[in-house]
């Protein structure tokens, strides 16, 4: 596992490394460990803007001896197949999954708006930009990897703030560019509701998004 201080250790090495500065997106436990809902992870999720900035950070690990791994086993086949699969690095048990703009089908650019960012300066500059938690929650529902609902729980549980209209809303967005995000949120957020009140009109939004994708009626009420 990796905890807060690993992970922070291990990113301003990995500035000293760096042949540029370096700008990235963190998700999935990375980015909630940074935003204190959780002290440990498996791995580490990072999303660039281009595989030629992605190369770059490999470039860097692969010098602190991380090594490429099959993603067998961590997604399941339909993710692994999908064109928007991250690339994978391991070092012992520590893990990278590293993305480029696109998550399954989700969109995401370190130009959006984020919440907050973290500065690591070694030989060249690593910036991180932090997601907000309504994006947390949809990228946890899309991934659908071992711990992600329970990942999803402990955030929920520990922020009562959630907008989950601006979530839906986000979720209906992103579903252009893949339909499994409705599916995936609509079950996420029927096992969510046994611990958090989430107002129906909400299912209802993803339902009516579901039928604008397919022109045709969805089959709920």
């Amino acid at each position: 596992m990796i905890t807060t201080e690993d992970q922070e250790q291990l990113f301003r090495l990995i500035a000293e490394y760096l042949e540029r500065d370096l700008v990235c997106v963190a998700i999935g436990g990375t980015a909630m460990m940074f935003m204190g809902y959780k002290n440990a992870t498996k791995d580490i999720d990072l999303v660039f803007d281009s595989k030629q900035e992605r190369d770059v950070f490999i470039r860097a690990i692969k010098e602190l001896g991380y090594a490429d791994k099959a993603l067998s086993g961590i997604y399941d086949a339909k993710r692994t197949a999908h064109p928007g699969k991250p690339l994978m690095f391991t070092r012992g048990e520590e893990r990278f999954d590293l993305f480029v703009h696109d998550i399954f089908g989700y969109m995401l650019s370190t130009k959006d708006a984020f919440t907050e960012r973290r500065d690591y300066l070694g030989k060249s500059e690593f910036i991180v930009h932090l997601p907000t938690k309504e994006d947390l929650i949809l990228l946890k529902a899309i991934t659908r990897r071992e711990k992600d609902h329970e990942d999803i729980a402990a955030i929920i549980k520990a922020d009562t703030s959630i907008d989950w209209s601006a979530l839906v809303e986000k979720a209906a967005m992103q579903a252009a560019h893949n339909e499994w995000f409705l599916i995936d949120l609509e079950a996420t957020l029927q096992d969510l509701k046994k611990m958090a009140f989430i107002p129906n009109k909400h299912f209802r939004r993803i339902y009516e998004a579901q039928e604008r994708l397919h022109g045709g009626s969805s089959g709920k009420n």
